[in-house]
C-alpha cells in the first residue's frame, strides 16, 4: 500500500479556471527546454519573462526573442518579452524576477521552475563535492524558492499558476551514476504534490511539466564526460524516448496555456508512445547526436 507521501494528488479544479494565461515566468530558459517552452508561450501570444545565471546570455535570449515574435505583430509594437540574470538559488534574486515580470506586464499568471543542472554520468565517489552541491541547489533549493516566491504572490493577487519541472528520477527510476541528480528530481515531484495538496482550496494551481528525455547541451554534456560505454549504450535508446527541445517545448507551452486543473502532471513522453515509437522503422533510423551537432555549428 502507498504512502501519503507517495500516492498521486488527485486532479481538483482550480478556483482560478476562468483565468487565462497571458504572462509566463521560465526560469532557466535562455536556451534548451527552457528557451523552447518561451518559444511556445511567445507563439501563442504570451508574455513571456526569461531568466539565465548571467546577463549577457540573458540580454542575447531577450534580443532573439524580442526581434523573432515582435516581428510578425508590425513596426513599433511593444516587446513580448523580458528577462533578467537571476541566480534561482537566492530568495531576493527571484523576488527581484518576480518584479520585472509584474512591473512590465501587470501581474504574472504562471511560474515555471525549469531552471536546473546535472552532474556528469560517474560514480558517486568520483564526482567533485562541488558538482553535487550545484546540482542540490540548482535543482531542488532552485525549485523550493521559485515555489515560494510565486505561491506568496500569487495568493496575494488571487491567482495562478506552478509548474516544477520533473526529470530522471522523479518517477523513483534509478540508473549507475545518477543518484544525486534524481534524489533531487524525486523531492522536485514530492514538493509539487504536497504543495497541490496544501493548496487544494486555494485560488491557484500547482503541477508538473515532464519534458522527457531531450537532446540539449546539458544532457550532452553530462554523457559526454561520463562512461564512454554507457554513452553509447544510450545514444540507441534514446532513438527511441529523446527528442530535441522545439517539438517538446512547444507541446509543453500549449498544455500551460490551456491548463485549468491543479494537481496534474503534464507529461511529453508516455509509455505508449514510447512502445509505438518502437514499431515504426524511422525511429530506428534516428540520430539525434548527429541533428544536434549540426544545429550547434
Amino acid at each position: 500500500m502507498a504512502s501519503p507521501a507517495a500516492r498521486a494528488v488527485e486532479p481538483a479544479p482550480a478556483m482560478s479556471a476562468k483565468t487565462p494565461v497571458r504572462t509566463v515566468v521560465v526560469t532557466g530558459s535562455t536556451r534548451g527546454i527552457g528557451r523552447a517552452i518561451a518559444e511556445g508561450l511567445l507563439s501563442r501570444g504570451a508574455n513571456v519573462v526569461v531568466c539565465g545565471r548571467d546577463a549577457s546570455s540573458t540580454e542575447d535570449a531577450v534580443r532573439a526573442l524580442s526581434r523573432r515574435f515582435d516581428g510578425a505583430e508590425g513596426a513599433g509594437a511593444s516587446s513580448r518579452v523580458a528577462g533578467a540574470a537571476c541566480d534561482v538559488t537566492h530568495h531576493d534574486s527571484l523576488v527581484a524576477l518576480w518584479n520585472l515580470g509584474v512591473e512590465r506586464f501587470g501581474s504574472i499568471d504562471a511560474w515555471i521552475n525549469n531552471a536546473g543542472t546535472c552532474h556528469a554520468q560517474l560514480p558517486f565517489a568520483r564526482i567533485a563535492p562541488r558538482e553535487l552541491a550545484s546540482t542540490v541547489q540548482s535543482n531542488l533549493l532552485g525549485a523550493v524558492l521559485g515555489s515560494r516566491v510565486a505561491l506568496d504572490r500569487m495568493l496575494a493577487q488571487g491567482h495562478g499558476a506552478l509548474y516544477n519541472m520533473e526529470g530522471f528520477g522523479s518517477d523513483g527510476a534509478m540508473q549507475l551514476g545518477m543518484s544525486t541528480y534524481g534524489a533531487t528530481k524525486s523531492a522536485v515531484r514530492y514538493l509539487t504534490q504536497a504543495l497541490a495538496r496544501e493548496y487544494r482550496a486555494a485560488p491557484v494551481q500547482v503541477c508538473a511539466l515532464s519534458p522527457g528525455v531531450v537532446y540539449t547541451d546539458l544532457l550532452v554534456r553530462v554523457y559526454e564526460q561520463g562512461d564512454p560505454a554507457l554513452w553509447r549504450r544510450q545514444q540507441r535508446l534514446f532513438r527511441f524516448i529523446a527528442d530535441p527541445p522545439g517539438p517538446v517545448g512547444d507541446w509543453l507551452a500549449e498544455r500551460v496555456l490551456s491548463n485549468r486543473r491543479t494537481g496534474v502532471r503534464i507529461p511529453w513522453m508516455t509509455v505508449a508512445k514510447a512502445i509505438g515509437r518502437f514499431l515504426r522503422p524511422s525511429f530506428h533510423r534516428r540520430d539525434l547526436l548527429a541533428e544536434y551537432r549540426a544545429g550547434a555549428e
